[in-house]
């Protein structure tokens, strides 16, 4: 992948009822070249919303890829991933660490009537998770709209460990940005 290559990484931290929401512009030589700041809420259902306003603030015509860390940021305010990619027509890519068995059981014990049955249908939209090996690292991958391998994409935007740089530096951005909000 050529060193130019941008995508968009968005993580969350969140400590109240909003979620602080961060974008960061990262190449693939790992030069971060834009911030973006925002938030969701908590348990909600804004998060998709919440994303595609970060993409649109950016205002770059640039970006290439969309990471997202999760499908489902501030307590189950689960991403469409498709929406994303049709409101930014750049491929995305979401990312857990982890393996699991899928977030149906714990929708359902979070939530009930409405609230549990639209989450789950916006989960059940999403593309199955393909296991990525990255160096020693496994990571579980989601992609709408890709026309290449994920696999070779994440691992070209990660230099080491298992987290891809433009998710690395959004999630501490986030975390500072969410730290600063309790501050004041």
């Amino acid at each position: 992948m050529k060193p130019g290559v941008r995508a968009l990484g968005i993580a969350e931290s969140y400590r109240s009822d909003s979620s602080t929401l961060a974008g960061v512009v990262c190449r693939a030589s790992r030069v971060v070249d834009g911030f973006v700041f925002g938030s969701c809420t908590v348990g909600g259902t804004d998060a998709t919303a919440a994303v595609i306003e970060l993409f649109d603030r950016l205002d770059r015509e640039d970006l290439q890829y969309v990471f997202l860390a999760g499908v489902a940021p501030a307590w189950y305010n689960v991403l469409d991933l498709s929406a994303v990619h049709g409101a930014t027509d750049r491929p995305v890519i979401a990312v857990s660490f982890e393996d699991s068995d899928g977030l149906e059981p714990a929708i359902r014990e979070a939530f009930d009537g409405d609230a549990a049955e639209s989450r789950l249908e916006v989960y059940r939209s999403l593309p199955d998770r393909e296991a990525v090996s990255v160096g020693e690292d496994r990571l579980y991958v989601r992609s709408v709209g890709l026309d290449e391998d994920a696999g070779e994409v994440v691992r070209a935007f990660t230099p080491e460990g298992g987290r891809p740089e433009p998710l690395r530096v959004a999630r501490l951005a986030a975390r500072a940005a969410d730290r600063e909000r309790a501050v004041d």
